[in-house]
This record gives C-alpha cells, structure tokens and sequence, in this order.
C-alpha cells in the first residue's frame, strides 16, 4: 500500500466530485481526508475511500514549502497549490 502524506495531491475517482484536484489533508488506513480550500475547507474535509482516489505524486511547491517550514496551512495556500498544478498540467498538454 502507498504511504500518503499530508500535502499530496489526489484526483477523485468517484462520486459527484470526480475529477477534482484535492490536496490531501490527513489519511489513515482506510480513509482520506481532502480539502481544496474552497467547498472543502481545513476545517471541513471531505472524507473518503482510499479506493476512490488517484494520488498524484508531484506535490506542489508552495506546499512543501509550508510543510517544510512547519508553518501551518491556511486555504489560501491549498488553493494556490491546486491552481499551480492545473496550469502546469494545462501547459504540458498543449
């Protein structure tokens, strides 16, 4: 099993959200808990199935930044991580 870690990016798999970019906020053995900072705050995640999602292994650098720093992460900055990583998927497929 992959070991998830705060910070990584996850793509839903299923659901009404499927599709949608999260940032991964705590994950246990059978469940992960995401956030984008807008519908899905730090302070509420959205729960779901480690099955129901893809993990994206490139986390973004702002967050590893504020990890690093041990500072905590505000919405703002989940925001900005998922915004970065959409242009930068944007520019590599044209």
């Amino acid at each position: 099993m992959v070991e998830l870690r705060k910070g990584m990016l996850a793509k839903s798999k299923a659901g009404h959200d499927a599709g949608k970019v999260f940032v991964i906020k705590q994950a246990d053995s059978e469940y992960v808990y995401l956030v984008d900072g807008r519908s899905r705050t730090l302070d509420h995640p959205k729960k779901k199935k480690r099955k129901h999602i893809q993990v994206i292994y490139r986390t973004p650098f702002t967050l590893e930044e504020v990890f690093a720093a041990g500072k905590g992460v505000t919405d703002e900055t989940v925001k900005k991580a998922i915004k970065e990583y959409n242009k930068n998927v944007l520019t590599e497929r044209v």
